[in-house]
């Protein structure tokens, strides 16, 4: 018997042996130094009043196990957005999700369509499940939809759609999303991610509601780790066809989401004055830190996310992506390193608070201009 046959351990599964394992966003600066975390697309608003309360009035509770329907959650998940309860799916944040669905319909020697700088998450879950993820070449940063038809084969059994994509900050119209759809066959899934759609202020854009409704082959994703401040909570949730729920719901954790995940988060879907404020803060130092950091000579990708691309000059090593970002942590100001996206020669900066945002302007202004 061969040592193959015959192994002296245990084996992982084909593909788990393949993955880079995810690396978040650095969270540290040098010691004295005042830290602005702008590495990891959160809130400077942090989460709606409302939710906080309501995540404190569970510490009473803690004994009990929490609702395994999450059904206060998608309740008001459903309130909010028009839908019916019965297809939406709470998780423990979308990772959870996106982690479930990959599960669910993809197995050895199936394909998944990934795009070119798409969330690394995906290409995580794919190979976790034995597929081979098949990236998608992009156009100018953003999602080319032709590309992505051209690589639907017999073992597509899956495509991923980060809309808006991190870390670049574009996004595809509506009706690219629905040409896209409309090329694949039905019984590829299509998987709208759409973590970044409270962001969006474009008249063409749409996260994906009407056409998960009108179909049996798409689902769409969401999560309050963004806009609305409950990243340490791990909230997620998907739209999908009733199929995709049920099949999901049976691999599911049973209690997947605590108590104080599900009354925060139902707090903080039902306070649209707090949406509405960190949306409109956000447009503003997008706005502002696009201008500001062009006006530097750095080149920004228009960003409809709460995060800016930030590219810097790939032949002159005193000034690239590498340089300023040591230059930024020295100073406190920790952004995104995107060489494992594929953009060695830019920083991805979160949207952080007046006094952060002020300091990486200035602070690149130096390093942009020094002999």
């Amino acid at each position: 018997m061969s040592a193959r046959e015959n192994p002296s351990r245990p084996v992982p599964n084909p593909g788990v042996m393949d993955i880079a394992a995810y690396v978040p966003g650095k969270s540290k600066a040098k010691p004295g130094i005042k830290l602005h975390k702008l590495s990891s697309n959160e809130t400077p608003l942090g989460p709606s009043p409302a939710a906080v309360e309501a995540f404190k009035a569970e510490a009473g509770t803690l004994e009990f196990y929490p609702d395994g329907t999450a059904g206060e959650l998608r309740n008001a998940v459903a309130e909010t957005h028009g839908l019916n309860p019965d297809n939406l799916l709470c998780g423990n944040g979308s990772d959870e999700l996106l982690g479930l669905l990959a599960h669910v319909y993809l197995n050895t020697g199936d394909e998944a369509i990934i795009t070119e700088h798409g969330f690394l998450v995906y290409r995580i879950q794919i190979l976790a499940n034995g597929a081979t993820p098949v990236v998608a070449p992009e156009t100018d940063l953003r999602t080319d939809v032709d590309a992505i038809l051209e690589r639907v084969t017999e073992r597509t059994k899956m495509v991923f759609l980060a809309n808006p994509n991190n870390p670049t900050g574009t996004y595809i119209s509506d009706a690219e999303v629905r040409r896209l759809h409309a090329g694949l066959p039905k019984d590829v899934l299509l998987v709208l991610d759409a973590a970044y759609a409270e962001y969006v202020r474009r008249n063409d854009y749409s996260a994906g509601v009407e056409l998960v409704s009108g179909n049996e082959n798409v689902v769409m994703t969401r999560t309050f780790s963004k806009i609305y401040g409950l990243a340490a909570l791990r909230i997620g949730w998907m739209y999908g066809p009733a199929h995709v729920v049920d099949a999901l719901n049976r691999v599911r954790g049973p209690f997947n989401l605590n108590s104080a995940a599900i009354a925060a988060g139902a707090a903080a879907i039902r306070d649209r004055a707090h949406v509405d404020e960190a949306a409109h803060f956000n447009e503003t130092w997008v706005q502002a830190l696009t201008g500001a950091l062009t006006d530097i000579g750095l080149t920004v990708t228009p960003s409809v996310g709460n995060f800016i691309l930030i590219h810097f000059p790939g032949d002159d090593p005193e000034r690239s992506a590498a340089a300023a970002d040591a230059f930024l942590t020295e100073r406190g100001y920790v952004l995104r390193a995107l060489g494992t996206y594929g953009l060695p020669n830019a920083l991805r900066m979160s949207i952080g608070t007046a006094e952060a945002n002020e300091g990486v302007i200035a602070a690149l202004k130096d390093f942009m201009g020094r002999a």
